[in-house]
């Protein structure tokens, strides 16, 4: 039974938000199963600590990437090409939830704007940058892996662009899955609800419930998830985990609102 791990001919994946959270977790996963991992985020500082934190190995290279910009995501995966000649994976992950507790109709046009230019704009950009590039590779052919979350499902209260922006990532997922048939590219969604990360601090603590109560809410190791990812990432392109779901097991999401 294969544990994930690539052949000695590494493969190529390109992880954005890599510098923390779920992105540096799958980024570091990758690593350790041998593939070559192309770090991408905002901050570079993060980026080169999540490279550190690699140990062994050749170093996994840093491209500090605003996903919501074209050009910079066309540079990014330009770096890939020249570096690698080749991309077999992309985790689109980078992400912003917003201002937290705002109320819909307080919520300014701007921060709107920059959930939907970084959660779904940018994960377009990538997704289409890496089309070209597995389209036009020998062999053809690669995986888009998209992370959702569980609010591509349900809400949480006050929080309509983080909501609506991950609900247009499960439309994004099945359009890639089409579209991707006639060049051997796989697409594939990980809905996640909470990991232990940075973002998901405040579930400890108490977090807002339909019901207007706070409710502090378990949560799961994020390795957990670097694994669910490595494993629908080392499937061959024959297969695909279209959609999973991982999430700590005692969180309120069946029966949520």
């Amino acid at each position: 039974m294969s544990d994930g791990r690539v052949s000695v001919v590494s493969k190529v994946a390109v992880v954005t938000g890599a510098g923390s959270g779920v992105g540096r977790a799958v980024a570091l996963e990758l690593l350790e199963a041998g593939w070559s991992v192309v770090l991408a985020g905002r901050r570079e500082e993060a980026l080169a600590e999540t490279a550190r934190l690699a140990g062994g190995g050749p170093p996994a290279p840093v491209v500090p990437t605003d996903v919501a910009d074209p050009e910079r995501v066309d540079a990014l995966f330009a770096a890939v090409r020249e570096r690698f000649g080749r991309l077999d994976l992309l985790f689109n992950n980078a992400g912003s939830f917003g201002p937290r507790g705002v109320p819909l109709e307080d919520l300014a046009y701007e921060d709107w704007r920059s959930v939907v230019d970084t959660n779904l704009t940018g994960a377009f950009l990538c997704a289409r940058a890496a089309f070209r590039l597995m389209r036009d590779q020998d062999p053809r052919g690669g995986r888009i892996i998209n992370n959702g979350s569980l609010s591509a499902h349900v809400p949480r209260p006050d929080s309509v662009a983080y909501t609506a922006t991950k609900h247009a990532i499960t439309g994004l997922t099945k359009s890639l899955s089409l579209d991707g048939r006639r060049y051997g590219i796989a697409c594939g969604q990980i809905d996640i609800g909470n990991a232990a990360t940075e973002m998901t601090e405040r579930m400890s603590a108490g977090v807002p419930q339909a019901s207007g109560e706070v409710v502090a809410e378990p949560v799961m190791d994020v390795a957990d998830v670097a694994r669910t990812v490595r494993h629908m990432a080392s499937l061959p392109l024959e297969a695909n985990v279209q959609f999973a779901t991982v999430m700590a097991t005692a969180m309120p999401y069946i029966g949520r609102g």
